[in-house]
């Protein structure tokens, strides 16, 4: 039998590219709250449209309190609001450990970077990424040349990373412009142990305000409340972590300038 009278044939939906390599899980990551612990004040500034620096001090009663200097340099290529070409980026806390980036674009569909780490002035890693950037799919090959498979929607993306060690996948689902939710399976075969986290983010356009919520497997649940202060560039952060199994306990206050 023919179609319906009046029905508009299927079209299939195209896929689009599913991103980097290091993008895959991003989505997901940026619902979780990020661990906070002590107060950290942040300064941006930015010194033209190419350069940009950011100070950073971190006190806390737990671990070390310092100072990190951060720099970034971008060119003048643009494919997207996160994708500029070159780029180069620089960090270095007060004990002189450096962790560096460079990312250049050689063509249409390649990409190129490299990561260089140091521990207070002694080399500690290097590491070169080569990219091929297609119209639905991505191929990367690094040093530890791990498998790729991935798939994406407008509203969803879900990814599977799989190499010697164990396995990585993770769920993310943007509900509406408010309510987004990721989920995210960590495996270990080395250290024969899984790790299940769910988070989700909520946004208050109307109250300047991002909510982010955690819950692992772990029994650690957690929370970040972020304000903004407008029209002062000012953004105000405020943590609190809770582990029922080993009773811990530590929140977090964070004042970003810029």
């Amino acid at each position: 039998m023919g179609n319906a009278e009046g029905r508009a044939p299927r079209r299939a939906q195209p896929r689009g590219n599913p991103g980097s390599f290091d993008e895959l899980h991003r989505l997901c990551k940026e619902v979780f709250p990020p661990q906070m612990e002590g107060v950290k004040l942040i300064v941006t500034k930015t010194l033209s449209s190419h350069f940009q620096v950011t100070h950073t001090v971190h006190m806390s009663t737990l671990g070390p309190s310092g100072y990190r200097f951060n720099a970034t340099f971008v060119g003048d290529r643009q494919l997207g609001p996160t994708e500029v070409f070159p780029t180069l980026l620089g960090d270095m806390d007060s004990s002189g450990s450096l962790n560096a980036q460079a990312l250049h674009l050689l063509g249409d569909h390649l990409r190129a970077k490299a990561v260089f780490q140091t521990h207070q002035a002694k080399f500690v890693t290097w590491q070169f990424d080569g990219e091929y950037r297609g119209e639905d799919c991505t191929a990367t090959l690094t040093l530890g040349n791990p498998d790729l498979l991935g798939g994406s929607a407008p509203n969803w993306v879900t990814t599977l990373n799989v190499g010697y060690g164990g396995a990585h996948a993770s769920y993310y689902h943007r509900a509406n412009e408010q309510v987004q939710v990721g989920v995210e399976l960590e495996a270990n075969t080395r250290l024969q142990e899984s790790t299940f986290t769910f988070g989700y983010q909520l946004t208050l356009p109307g109250a300047n305000a991002v909510f982010r919520g955690l819950l692992d497997s772990n029994w650690s649940v957690g929370g970040v409340l972020e304000k903004k202060l407008p029209p002062l560039p000012v953004t105000l952060a405020l943590g609190a972590f809770l582990n029922h199994c080993r009773s811990r306990f530590h929140c977090g206050f964070t004042v970003t300038v810029g």
